[in-house]
């Protein structure tokens, strides 16, 4: 009776410090929103939502001020699609590879790689795509400018590649072996199991490893800074220079802007924009694991 009742007592206090520790983090998601909403506020009170969303030119500082975010917003996509384009088929091989063809002493090789590829700071892979990348992209594309979405783009690729491949590789895993076994008993062959039956069946965890992916590559900062550049523009070409969201927000924080003046609170203004993105990303993620989830 007395065993019960002590350990009735120490479930109760975890019970209170894990309700604590998950009460915690919503409240700082809401303090978060709330300092987003109430300077975005402030700005939108003297500048136009319609403009704001709808303007294809981006200048608050220099004169003629405007303030159109478009061409923040292209430069984000462009970057971040061509990071996808690169990240999400290698992603998918490689998780491929490693739950269906790799054997158990190969998995253990290739594992604490991709997690050295994801620990590398993104500073670094800024100046290696400005450094290294954009001097070999000179050599193929002769106009290529110096900063440029594209090199920014593929190195982005890069960095995004194990997150992707990691979860997409739990998803196949995930798969019964019944299933790849039913294949076999078929006649069907490794690559016709992998692609036919392993694939579809963990598409769901593949389309939110790819959403989860392309959200980290639009919240991406560092990286962009260095690489892709400063200018602001709606041109939709990888070979010139791009201003993302976050390229944006840190160039202002670090400029002399008064605070509380309307260019300051442009940071509130985009960084709500780039909030509202991401969690539109990650709300598909969710939806779509939760939707589409096989249950076995």
């Amino acid at each position: 009776m007395q065993r019960k009742f002590f350990r009735d007592i120490e479930g109760n206090i975890f019970r209170g410090i894990f309700f604590l520790c998950a009460f915690l983090s919503i409240i700082v998601s809401v303090i978060i929103v709330y300092s987003l909403l109430s300077q975005a506020w402030v700005f939108f009170s003297e500048v136009s939502i319609f403009d704001f969303a709808s303007g294809t030119r981006w200048s608050p500082i220099l004169k003629p001020r405007s303030y159109g975010v478009l061409p923040l917003v292209s430069g984000t996509l462009l970057v971040s699609f061509i990071a996808a384009m690169v990240a999400v088929p290698v992603g998918v091989g490689i998780a491929m590879f490693l739950s269906e063809y790799a054997s158990g002493k190969t998995r253990k090789i290739f594992r604490p790689l991709l997690e050295i590829l994801a620990g590398v700071p993104t500073v670094v892979y800024g100046y290696f795509a400005l450094s290294f990348v954009t001097p070999v992209l000179q050599k193929i594309f002769p106009d290529i400018m110096v900063f440029n979405a594209l090199s920014a783009g593929l190195v982005m690729g890069l960095m995004i590649i194990p997150m992707i491949s990691s979860l997409t590789e739990d998803a196949m895993i995930s798969v019964p072996k019944s299933l790849r076994e039913a294949g076999y008993a078929l006649g069907a062959t490794k690559m016709e199991v992998s692609l036919k039956i392993v694939l579809p069946a963990a598409l769901s965890g593949i389309v939110a490893a790819t959403i989860l992916g392309i959200s980290r590559a639009i919240g991406e900062t560092m990286l962009v800074t260095i690489a892709a550049g400063a200018t602001p523009q709606m041109a939709w070409k990888p070979l010139e220079g791009v201003q993302t969201m976050t390229a944006f927000i840190v160039q202002l924080s670090l400029g002399e802007t008064p605070h509380g003046s309307l260019e300051y609170n442009t940071i509130f203004a985009v960084a709500f924009v780039l909030f509202t993105m991401t969690l539109m990303m990650n709300s598909i993620g969710r939806y779509i694991v939760t939707r589409w989830r096989i249950k076995y």
